[in-house]
């Protein structure tokens, strides 16, 4: 097991539950439905990235350094995607103009893609099984 991936998974679990339950409960009174989906879509993808960095943390194979690198690709490409769609939404709500952030989410997307790809390539070819 590794016990730091473990840990940033368990971490952006319980983020992800909070973040949910804010848009299942707050964001209904402040921002137009629009708004609260595509905060629930962000916190859908943050628990599916939570849910798959938990299941590497616990296989051995994923320890070796050849993987750390697109890990961390996967969690910055997670951060990007949900991050950019939590800040779309707060801005929503604030009414500060971060329309920067738009082209963020596909960018965050990609990288989510790729890593995991990327993963499951170098998974598949690795010697050490």
């Amino acid at each position: 097991m590794n016990r730091k991936l473990t840990l940033i998974a368990l971490i952006i679990f319980a983020l992800s539950i909070a973040c949910g339950a804010f848009g299942a409960h707050a964001l209904k009174e402040i921002v137009a439905v629009k708004w609260q989906l595509a905060f629930e879509t962000a916190v859908r993808y943050q628990i599916y990235g939570a849910l798959l960095l938990l299941i590497l943390s616990f296989q051995s194979t994923f320890h070796q350094a050849q993987f750390k690198r697109w890990i961390v690709l996967f969690l910055v490409g997670l951060a990007c995607f949900s991050g950019s769609i939590y800040g779309l939404v707060a801005a929503e709500i604030t009414h500060v103009n971060l329309s920067f952030l738009g082209p963020i989410t596909p960018l965050g997307g990609l990288l989510m893609i790729s890593s995991v790809l990327v993963i499951g390539i170098k998974y598949a070819t690795n010697k050490a099984d």
